[in-house]
């Protein structure tokens, strides 16, 4: 047996050590779903479980009272695991980040013994707000990821693929504010928000066949008047734009901007657009760390679908981290009958024996990932190198 096959299996037997604890915390996170920013009690479980394995734990890190920051180890690479484990509205981890977070930490568990001998420093971020709001983009901006020099996480799917994008996704809340008339004695005395808001929507509808090629523009009117004898004087809506790199998604939101804005110039009502949370940026997965990621899931035995950076799924933070730090996001998938993700049956298969399996493989993928980075003298050298580079 050769030294990283040797410290590939101490890692697998370290997991082995505390998978009860680990698949625990997922099935947990699942019976508890929390939302973004509200990830309180989530935040807790992993903070408890990482410090009585040894970790030196910050709760409330980073300016966050949901994010945490655990370190084991002090050599010079450091490798972050990012967990996430806030919740959907209404249904719960239909996105499967109790799979996530608990094989963020199954990864750092299987690491931190042998942190010292890898040379490494193991830095479990748990980031808040991945489905709405962005707590990775807060933690960046906080330093976070500073001494980071390689990042990764797996994400829960309905199969297993390595090197896939995303993209770039900005979202507003808009509204619009008229003056209530009576719908048909003094109809010229109202100034009709809820026409503002239809010019706007039929101005989006024309630019459709001039957007960029993967430009998405999606939205929701929220309120829109409450009595057909009232002008309406105010209408809401929620909006997403989305693209496929972050030059492309401020052309976009250019372009939709003006759109809202004629329907306020068309009627004289007034608009107002304010931007939910942070936007993120379309993902860029480092295809050298991810072919290392695709062969140590597939030494585990997983099927798992080769790099194709032409593939691209929703947004995520992780492409803001991705634009700093070398970065793998895998799908890690287990086995969700015809449900699909963000949708309430897909939160069904959560916690069944499939996905503990994917919890516990795509930890191990990680952790032997990150074996593989270290002991790698070129490649630990060119990370070093790009971090330096950074400062």
């Amino acid at each position: 047996m050769n030294a990283a096959t040797a410290l590939r299996e101490h890692a697998r037997a370290r997991l082995t050590t505390r998978q009860d604890e680990v698949l625990g915390l997922s099935h947990a996170l699942h019976a508890d779903p929390e939302l973004a920013y509200e990830e309180h009690r989530s935040a807790r479980r992993i903070a408890d479980l990482l410090e009585r394995a040894g970790f030196a734990v910050t709760r409330g890190a980073y300016g966050l009272p949901t994010a945490l920051d655990a370190t084991a180890g002090d050599g010079d690479l450091v490798i972050g695991i990012c967990a996430e484990y806030d919740a959907l509205p209404g249904i719960g981890h239909a996105c499967g980040h109790n799979v996530n977070g608990a094989a963020s930490v199954a990864a750092a568990l299987a690491l931190a013994p042998l942190a010292g001998e890898l040379g490494i420093t193991v830095k479990l971020l748990g980031t808040p707000a991945e489905e709405s709001g962005g707590g990775k983009v807060d933690m960046l901006r906080a330093g976070a990821f500073d001494d980071v020099a390689a990042a990764m996480m797996v994400h829960a799917a309905p199969s297993d693929s390595v090197g896939m994008s995303s993209l770039a996704i900005s979202s507003w809340k808009v509204g619009y504010t008229g003056r209530a008339a009576h719908a048909a004695a003094m109809p010229e005395r109202g100034v009709n928000a809820a026409d503002a808001m239809m010019i706007a929507q039929v101005a989006i509808a024309a630019y459709r066949q001039q957007m960029r090629p993967g430009a998405v523009v999606s939205g929701v009117v929220t309120g829109g008047g409450e009595a057909a004898n009232v002008i309406p004087a105010r209408t809401t809506a929620d909006y997403d734009c989305r693209a496929v790199t972050s030059a492309e998604l401020a052309e976009l939101q250019a372009r939709v901007r003006a759109c809202f804005e004629a329907g306020a110039l068309a009627t004289g009502a007034e608009l107002a657009l304010e931007t939910v949370g942070n936007d993120y940026a379309d993902l860029r997965q480092d295809f050298d760390i991810g072919r290392r990621y695709l062969a140590a899931a597939r030494d585990l035995g997983r099927r798992v679908q080769d790099c194709d950076p032409t593939l691209r799924g929703g947004s995520t933070d992780m492409g803001n981290v991705s634009h700093l730090v070398p970065t793998i996001h895998p799908m890690i998938g287990y086995d969700c009958g015809d449900a699909i993700m963000h949708n309430p049956e897909f939160t069904r298969y959560g916690t069944g024996a499939a996905a503990d399996r994917a919890v516990l493989d795509g930890g191990l993928a990680m952790a032997w990932t990150a074996i593989d980075l270290a002991t790698d003298p070129l490649h630990r050298a060119g990370l070093l190198a790009r971090l330096a580079g950074r400062g």
